[in-house]
C-alpha cells in the first residue's frame, strides 16, 4: 500500500476523503515504509501537479515538532509610505530582527510572472527537474540542505543574482528560452534588492549613522555575494500532532534577507525567550530578516532572527528569498559609529565576508555562527 496524501481547494472532495486519508496514513505511519511508490496529489495554483516517485520517503529522516504554536505575539507591520517607517524599522530589527512591510512598490507583474515559472518547474517530473542539479553552488535540490547532513521537507533552486551560467539548464526544463526566463528573475531580483538597499539606507538614518548607504553600498557594489532561492514545500500530513520540518532552524549569515510567499503557512520565527510564533502567510507583502552580517555592523543592536518553516498539511508553500550578500573581501565589523566613544566595546572580531560565509559551510544549519567570531570567545 503506497503512503498517501492530497491537498485540494475543493471542501466537498476534501471532506469526502479525508476520513479514508487519515486511516491509510495512520496505519502506513505504524508500519514500516517500505513501499514501492509513494504518491503526491497536490493543488499547486490552480494546476495539479502529480509525482511519482521510485521509493516511499523514510520518515526517520526528517525532524517533527509539536504542533502546537503561540499565538499572542504580532509580527510588526510597516507601511514603508509613512513618515515613521524608520524609526518603526529600528525598533522592529532591535526587538525582532523581523518584520512585514507594506506599500513596497514591487509590482504585481513580476511576482505573479515569477511564481508561475517556479510552480512550472516544480511541478515537472523528477528526471526533468534533477537536470538543473545538482546545487553546487547553485541549481536543483531535493531534501538535502547543505554539505553536513541536514534535511527537509523541500525541493528548491539556488542561484546567483549573475543569471548568465545558470539559466541554460534550468530554462529547458520549463520550456522557456533562458533569455525569457533570465529576464523575469532578474526583473524580480532587481525590484527587491531596490527594496532592500532602500530600507537598509532608512535603518542607516534611523541609528543616526552620517553615511546613509553604509550599509546598502555592500549589495549594490558589482561584486556583491547576493542569492537567490526559490522553495517548495510538499504538503505533508500531520503525524501524531506532530509537523514535519520544510526548513530547519537557523540565522541567515547575509545582510539582509527578503521573502515572498504564496498564501500558505509554514514559516516560524523564534523569539528571545526561545519560544516559536507563526507567521501569518500573506502573498500581498513581504517579510525581511536581519541578517548576521547586520548584526555584527550594528554591535548586536540588531538581532539575526532564527527561523523555520514547517510543512503545511494540505497546501504546497512557495516562497522566494533574495539574500544580500556584501562582496567576499568586504571586511565585516561593527561601525565605530554606534560604538561608544572613547571604548572599544565592540562585540565581534573583524572578518571578512570569505571567511564567515567559509565557516557558514561548514556548520550545521542550527548552529550558532556567530560564536565564533565574538571577541569574549575570541579572546
Amino acid at each position: 500500500m503506497p503512503f498517501i496524501y492530497l491537498c485540494t481547494t475543493n471542501k466537498i472532495q476534501h471532506i469526502y476523503i479525508k476520513s479514508l486519508i487519515s486511516v491509510l496514513n495512520q496505519h502506513l505511519y505504524k508500519s514500516p515504509l517500505h513501499t514501492s511508490a509513494f504518491i503526491n496529489l497536490c493543488i499547486l495554483s490552480s494546476k495539479t501537479m502529480v509525482v511519482m516517485s521510485k521509493q516511499s520517503p523514510n520518515m526517520e529522516q526528517f525532524c517533527v515538532v509539536n504542533s502546537s504554536q503561540s499565538t499572542n505575539t504580532l509580527i510588526p507591520l510597516i507601511d514603508l509610505s509613512q513618515p515613521d517607517s524608520k524609526s518603526c524599522l529600528v525598533k522592529a530589527c532591535e526587538e525582532f530582527g523581523f518584520f512585514k512591510v507594506i506599500n513596497h512598490g514591487i509590482p504585481t507583474e513580476f511576482i505573479s510572472k515569477l511564481e508561475s515559472k517556479a510552480i512550472k518547474f516544480f511541478s515537472s517530473p523528477m528526471s526533468e527537474k534533477e537536470k538543473a542539479g545538482p546545487p553546487d553552488p547553485v541549481g536543483y535540490g531535493n531534501k538535502s540542505i547543505g554539505r553536513n547532513g541536514d534535511v527537509g521537507w523541500v525541493e528548491y533552486l539556488l542561484l546567483s543574482t549573475n543569471l548568465e551560467n545558470d539559466c541554460q539548464r534550468i530554462a529547458s526544463v520549463v520550456g522557456e528560452t533562458p533569455e525569457n526566463f533570465s529576464l523575469c528573475v532578474n526583473n524580480y531580483v532587481k525590484a527587491v534588492k531596490k527594496m532592500a538597499c532602500d530600507i537598509l539606507e532608512m535603518l542607516a538614518e534611523g541609528l543616526m549613522i552620517q553615511q546613509k548607504n553604509v550599509f546598502s553600498e555592500l549589495l549594490m557594489d558589482k561584486q556583491s555575494d547576493s542569492v537567490f532561492r526559490l522553495n517548495h514545500y510538499p504538503p505533508c500530513p500531520v503525524f501524531h500532532g506532530k509537523h514535519l520540518i520544510g526548513f530547519g532552524e537557523h540565522t541567515d549569515p547575509q545582510i539582509i534577507s527578503v521573502l515572498r510567499s504564496n498564501n500558505t503557512s509554514g514559516l516560524q520565527i523564534s523569539l528571545k525567550e526561545g519560544s516559536w510564533i507563526p507567521v501569518p502567510a500573506d502573498q500581498d507583502s513581504f517579510f525581511i530578516n536581519v541578517g548576521d552580517s547586520l548584526q555584527v555592523m550594528t554591535n548586536g543592536r540588531f538581532k539575526s532572527v532564527r527561523h523555520r518553516v514547517l510543512a503545511n498539511s494540505y497546501k504546497s508553500r512557495v516562497s522566494m528569498i533574495y539574500f544580500g550578500g556584501p562582496p567576499l573581501s568586504e571586511k565585516i565589523a561593527p561601525l565605530p559609529s554606534l560604538l561608544k566613544e572613547g571604548s572599544n566595546n565592540s562585540l565581534y572580531k573583524e572578518f571578512t565576508w570569505f571567511e564567515y560565509k567559509k565557516s557558514a559551510y561548514k556548520s550545521k544549519l542550527a548552529d550558532n555562527r556567530l560564536c565564533l567570531f565574538e571577541k569574549i570567545r575570541a579572546s
